[in-house]
């Protein structure tokens, strides 16, 4: 229900800032813009779904073999006192278990890629368990809040991006990218394990709580003593070695196991091409709405005005300048991306603004897309409190985001 309203609501306000502009601003031309976003936004969904058909069909393949090789349980199973308390509607021998293991991982090591396709996996084998497969369950629910404000351990990309453009320390948002996302991921889960009355203070929990802050602490600390171009070269080498090691050591497995390698990747891939095919209406339907939304001048009116209050109130305002992505990132993902190297290129890759977008950036996922793609994958419509959970990780990562670059760079 939440989703929809969203849905018509970009939609409406859209047209009714277009309305404004046009009857009273004069400018007429919004109309024109309006309907170009529109139709570029339903292309870029379907060559978002396009694109993301050769990485499902690849990785679900490779998947397939680690699951016939008993390895996806192996991981599960290494998780399954948690997961017997964050899911306690999930099996413990079911496979989804792993599915949600291996993408936790993916996404910890900043490998996109390879998340997506495990997320998406994670969320059909989910949906076998659910009584009402038009409806999300709390399984689904809480996968889905952990995945729009997941842990990054190595987020390369940003890295990569701000070196392109011209930072003297392109690695030097890592500590407050790493806690920011930390936060972020942290305040997603306890407000849905409130919600649906986890046993969130049990020991066993706790343990690993303790043990996930001790290896994101850990390696800030680590990376902290490297000089930039090492702790860059290393969290590069380290990511890409770590997921050849995986695909290496499911297909050492399999053969072990006298496993037919070629023929399981094949079963997987058939799955992938299905799934990527299933999410092209969930997708267009999201980012046409986000499209018009800031095509109409909507999005650059709330900047401007929130900026205004902000100056009213005697306050520092630069981190207002970093608001457009902090916004954008929940609702499209290449538009976080444009409007960051926007920043970047604008006010400076070293500037307070150039350092708060890029661990925006690097923080958070774009809650909307995983949303539509998620959930649309398995034709779920009513998602029921997952959007309000996702955004209240959001708008947590930046505060937090915006906490920790004054304490950093200020």
């Amino acid at each position: 229900m939440l989703l929809n309203v969203i849905w018509a609501g970009l939609i409406l306000c859209a047209l009714l800032a277009a309305l404004v502009q046009a009857l009273w601003l004069g400018q007429a031309g919004v109309f024109a813009e309006m309907v170009k976003a529109l139709f570029d936004a339903s292309k870029t969904g379907f060559d978002i779904a396009l694109g993301l058909t050769g990485v499902m069909t690849l990785w679900l393949g490779i998947l397939k073999i680690g699951e016939r090789a008993g390895l996806i349980a192996l991981a599960a199973r290494a998780l399954a006192p948690l997961f017997a308390r964050l899911f306690p509607g999930i099996p413990r021998d079911h496979p989804a278990l792993g599915s949600i293991t291996l993408n936790m991982a993916a996404n910890m090591l900043g490998l996109d890629n390879a998340a997506t396709p495990l997320g998406l996996k994670a969320m059909r084998e989910l949906q076998t368990l659910n009584p009402h497969p038009d409806t999300a369950t709390d399984a689904q629910i809480l996968f889905l809040v952990i995945n729009t404000a997941s842990v990054t351990l190595f987020p390369v990309t940003i890295f990569a991006y701000r070196a392109q453009m011209g930072a003297a320390d392109p690695t030097d948002v890592f500590i407050p990218l790493l806690l920011t996302s930390y936060i972020a991921t942290l305040s997603g889960v306890l407000l849905t394990g409130m919600i649906q009355r986890l046993r969130l203070f049990d020991p066993v929990v706790l343990a690993y709580l303790g043990g996930l802050s001790a290896l994101v602490l850990g390696s800030a600390w680590w990376c902290a003593r490297l000089p930039a171009e090492v702790m860059q070269a290393q969290s590069s080498v380290l990511s890409n070695a770590l997921l050849l090691g995986m695909i290496g050591t499911m297909l050492i497995a399999a053969l072990i196991k006298r496993v037919n390698v070629y023929d399981s990747f094949i079963d997987g891939a058939k799955e992938g091409f299905q799934v990527a095919v299933g999410i092209i209406p969930y997708l267009v339907a999201m980012l046409v709405a986000i499209a018009l939304f800031r095509a109409s001048g909507a999005m650059a009116l709330l900047i401007d005005s929130l900026k205004q209050l902000v100056s009213l109130g005697g306050w520092d305002t630069r981190w207002v300048d970093a608001l457009p992505t902090g916004i954008m990132k929940s609702l499209s993902g290449s538009g976080a991306r444009a409007l960051m190297l926007d920043t970047l290129k604008t006010a400076g890759a070293d500037s307070f603004a150039g350092r708060l977008v890029s661990i925006l950036q690097g923080s958070s996922e774009t809650t909307f897309y995983v949303l539509a793609v998620y959930f649309g994958a398995v034709n779920i419509r009513h998602t029921r409190y997952a959007a309000g959970c996702g955004i209240f990780a959001d708008v947590v990562g930046f505060i937090a985001a915006v906490g920790v670059a004054y304490v950093f760079f200020a």
